[in-house]
């Protein structure tokens, strides 16, 4: 547990005042004033995630649309007793209902957009969606808080006929002003005890009548109700009873609809204010530059880069803080004005920043302890004058925290041991050090004693830090260098201000040989240290180069993959357009072949030369392929010698030929079927003698002309069958060389049917479904041999 006075020496409260000032509602910023560090590593975790969540948000440029809102506790009460809330708490909380549903689609447009926030919308899916309460107020009051006419009719009515005696009584009085101007003391028309009266001077209020209501200060003027507008007067005053009368119904019988919703209003007030928090500590880190930090439960803390935040960001010099992995126990030596105090606070409230969830002032891949209680004796390094009291005053605040400390304690001491005797102090200071260490606590402690620098060498889990002094230019540089004890500068910066050279040696004499070789092992570590960085610094450059080097690398590549992928995807386009482009070509010569065997007519047939002509033009749909192997094909096809009688293929045609006679030196007369050509040597390809083959003609006599097509759906399965297989034979008599046979999709039996029918035809070559634009599987082509 982390006490009070704690809190105050690391500044938390400061802390927690800057977030509140971000805050919308009243209800968030209450909330955030008694925010308190959690030692629940789950409860912290979900903490960080709202913050992380939210900062994503803004990030995007966006917020959650959370306006200035009140805090509504006495209207609450009022509905929870059945009283009437006046018309601004009524506007206040059509304020909050309408916050609420302008949040609630704010996250679903999120969505919708495919980002989703699951530690947000587990407050913003207990919001409560109250449309007919918000429309009633809003038809009720203005967001100012003034009653609508629209709240009742009859309201509207009273105001209208206020507004209409308010304009008679004008009238009346503007006559008054053209007919009595000179009795008046100014030519306007006023209001006094909520009538309508005109100024007239004192020496005509006798003969100018009426009642008089007031007079000036000096008594010239006195302000008189003329006769003519008593009654309108008298009526506009019973209207506005009127009015007020039914503005406190209208309140009432409002109230008494919003009463039972009160806990659904209470909970949307609780989970807005929440959500304000939330963003609030978002915009907070977003301010300060913070992120989020990691936890350990063993309490392994490594802050990089770590930044006091109450210090300005422009001078702060952010240092590595590393405790609880190899050393449980870290001693800072060096000057006063070093920066040693800060080191304390920095860390110690960086800790209490990140148990309450708010993100921390490091760099990112920070990490932070699940301290179960922290504790502080800091006091002001800056004091000269220690006495008894003050040292009291610390060893009671150091009693009590021995007294509770244990392994999961964070112990922060400022000048331990200080403002006693010296070899008292330091004698005291190991003893409380070694307790602590020994129970397993946590302790970053700063001192001035040697004694201390070899206590911390010398025993486990401890270890010199201090920090850094330069003394070329007799400053401090606020750098924490840990693993490096703090060394006096005494005699060097006396002897850099001039100081006789005598007594620099007869002071070096008076110093022990063990604490001349302390000081120059510190200062060899100091040498080293610094060496060590300008090559970890040299290193770095180089690594971001190669990082920059990679980020190009990785650029192109991914540039170089989206061509593929382009280039890939035009090639494939280009391919299918001259596959549709082939196949409707193809489908025109089909259809040229139908047309010439349905214009032969009977008993006639097609003459050879014209089938290769078609051929022909079937073989040029073919796009060349520029292949090497083609030319080499093409030197072998010209070196081999035929001679008549060997049989070739014609490549132009796709036929098969023999050779009758060479008619020149690269040219033959060949036959193919009855038509004799003179091919050139490089459309002939040489083929194999075959055996003849005894050749089966099927005579096929024309029948009745019969379509070339057979529609069989809607039939039953047997009488569909029937028919087809009847009309196989007419097709076959008419001549017909492919046919469409229309079945539809249906169940698939039809479909079946004609396929079990044609496989055993003994006349049908191949069938295939139609093309897709031509009905795809629900019609089959057949192709007679």
């Amino acid at each position: 547990m982390t006490n009070t006075k704690t809190l105050e020496k690391l500044e938390y409260f400061k802390i927690i005042q800057q977030v509140s000032h971000f805050a919308n509602t009243e209800m968030a910023k209450a909330m955030i004033l008694k925010m308190k560090p959690s030692f629940d590593l789950d409860t912290i975790q979900k903490w960080q995630d709202e913050v992380e969540e939210s900062l994503a948000i803004l990030e995007q440029g966006k917020t959650i649309p959370i306006p200035r809102l009140a805090e509504l506790s006495m209207a609450f009460r009022r509905l929870e007793i059945s009283a009437a809330l006046n018309a601004k708490e009524l506007g206040q909380i059509g304020r909050l209902l309408t916050t609420t549903k302008q949040v609630t689609q704010f996250f679903e447009d999120l969505k919708a957009e495919e980002k989703d926030y699951p530690a947000l919308n587990y407050w913003v899916d207990q919001c409560v969606s109250l449309p007919q309460i918000v429309k009633e107020i809003q038809l009720t009051v203005s967001d100012e808080g003034s009653i609508l006419n629209s709240a009742s009719s009859h309201l509207a009515a009273i105001r209208k006929n206020q507004s209409q005696t308010e304009s008679q009584i004008r009238n009346q009085l503007n006559q008054l002003l053209k007919t009595k101007g000179n009795q008046l003391s100014d030519r306007l028309i006023t209001i006094r005890n909520d009538r309508y009266v005109l100024p007239v001077k004192a020496e005509y209020k006798g003969q100018f009548g009426g009642t008089i209501h007031d007079q000036s200060a000096t008594g010239q003027t006195v302000f008189i109700e003329p006769k003519a507008v008593v009654d309108l007067n008298n009526r506009l005053a019973q209207l506005a009873l009127d009015e007020r009368a039914e503005i406190e119904r209208i309140l009432l019988e409002i109230s008494l609809m919003i009463a039972p919703y009160v806990e659904e209003i209470k909970h949307n007030q609780s989970m807005i204010a929440q959500l304000d928090s939330i963003q609030s500590k978002a915009e907070y880190a977003k301010s300060i530059n913070a992120t989020k930090p990691a936890f350990s439960l063993e309490n392994q803390v490594a802050l990089w880069q770590a930044r006091h935040p109450l210090i300005d960001p422009e001078i702060i010099v952010a240092n590595d803080i590393l405790i609880g992995e190899h050393y449980h126990v870290l001693l800072i030596t060096g000057p006063n004005t070093g920066g040693k105090t800060i080191i304390l606070k920095t860390i110690g409230l960086i800790q209490l920043m990140g148990q309450s969830g708010l993100h921390v002032p490091c760099d990112p891949g920070s990490q932070l302890g699940v301290f179960q209680s922290i504790y502080a004796d800091i006091g002001d390094e800056q004091s000269i004058e220690q006495s008894l009291s003050t040292f009291s005053s610390h060893m009671t605040n150091i009693v009590n925290i021995i007294e509770e400390a244990d392994y999961q304690s964070l112990v922060l001491f400022d000048e331990l041991g200080s403002g006693t005797d010296p070899q008292e102090g330091a004698a005291l200071a190991i003893s409380i050090l070694d307790y602590l260490r020994k129970v397993g606590a946590t302790v970053l402690a700063t001192t001035h004693y040697p004694e201390l620098k070899v206590y911390a060498h010398e025993s486990a889990k401890t270890i010199n830090a201090s920090m850094e002094f330069d003394v070329q230019t007799l400053s401090p540089t606020y750098r924490l260098m840990i693993g490096v004890p703090g060394r006096s500068n005494a005699l060097e910066i006396s002897k850099r201000l001039g100081l006789r050279q005598d007594i620099i040696e007869g002071a070096q004499k008076g110093i022990s040989q063990d604490s001349q070789s302390l000081n120059e092992m510190v200062a060899k570590l100091e040498r080293e240290r610094r060496e060590s960085e300008l090559r970890n610094n040299e290193a770095q450059i180089f690594l971001e180069k190669a990082e920059l080097l990679w980020q190009d690398l990785r650029t192109e590549y991914d540039r170089y993959l989206e061509q593929k992928q382009a280039l890939m995807e035009k090639a494939k386009r280009q391919a299918n357009d001259k596959v549709e482009q082939a196949q409707k070509q193809a489908e025109g010569l089909l259809q040229e072949i139908r047309d010439l065997q349905l214009v032969q007519g009977q008993n006639k047939t097609i003459k050879e030369h014209v089938l290769i002509d078609k051929k022909k033009a079937f073989d040029q749909l073919k796009q060349p392929e520029n292949l090497r192997k083609n030319k080499v094909l093409k030197r072998v096809k010209k070196a081999k010698d035929l001679q008549a009688g060997d049989d070739v293929e014609v490549l132009s045609y796709g036929q098969r030929g023999t050779i009758l006679e060479q008619v020149a030196k690269n040219e033959y007369i060949v036959q193919m079927g009855i038509i004799k050509m003179k091919i050139p040597l490089e459309e002939l390809r040489p083929l194999g003698k075959v055996e003849p083959k005894q050749k089966v003609n099927i005579q096929r006599k024309a029948g009745s002309k019969v379509k070339t097509s057979l529609d069989i759906r809607g039939l039953r399965y047997e009488e569909a069958m029937g028919k087809l297989k009847q009309y196989l034979d007419q097709a076959l008599l008419s001549n017909h060389s492919l046919v469409t046979i229309i079945h539809g999709k249906g169940t698939g039996a039809l479909r079946q049917g004609v396929k079990d029918q044609l496989s055993g035809h003994p006349h049908v070559d191949h069938f295939e479904y139609s093309p897709p634009n031509a009905g795809g599987d629900g019609s089959t082509r057949v192709y007679f041999d």
